[in-house]
């Protein structure tokens, strides 16, 4: 199912409307520009989709990174690993979440 306020919330930042029920003929436009079709909508939803899964996933990757290769690096700064074990866990991070 297409979620519209998605869409419009990721591609219309600064456009006023309200969605009273999740179809396109719920939209009440009030910005001065021209309301979006329903084409239109429609044919971003995929590409928001995979926006938000990558958006998603960086953010995984990221908190990731901060539990599991950041404290190596901390530890090879500090001579208690070493600049492989760090790569071995950037590596095993990449892996969980592949680009």
């Amino acid at each position: 199912m297409i979620d519209y306020s998605v869409i419009l919330t990721q591609r219309y930042p600064g456009s006023e409307w309200t969605l009273t029920g999740p179809d396109y003929e719920d939209l009440v436009w009030h910005s001065d520009d021209a309301k979006p079709t329903k084409a239109i909508l429609d044919a971003l939803w995929p590409t928001v989709q995979a926006d938000l899964a990558k958006m998603r996933r960086d953010g995984l990757r990221r908190a990731a990174y901060a539990e599991q290769s950041d404290p190596v690096f901390f530890k090879w700064q500090r001579g208690e690993a070493t600049e492989t074990d760090w790569q071995t866990a950037v590596a095993s991070v990449k892996a969980q979440f592949p680009a």
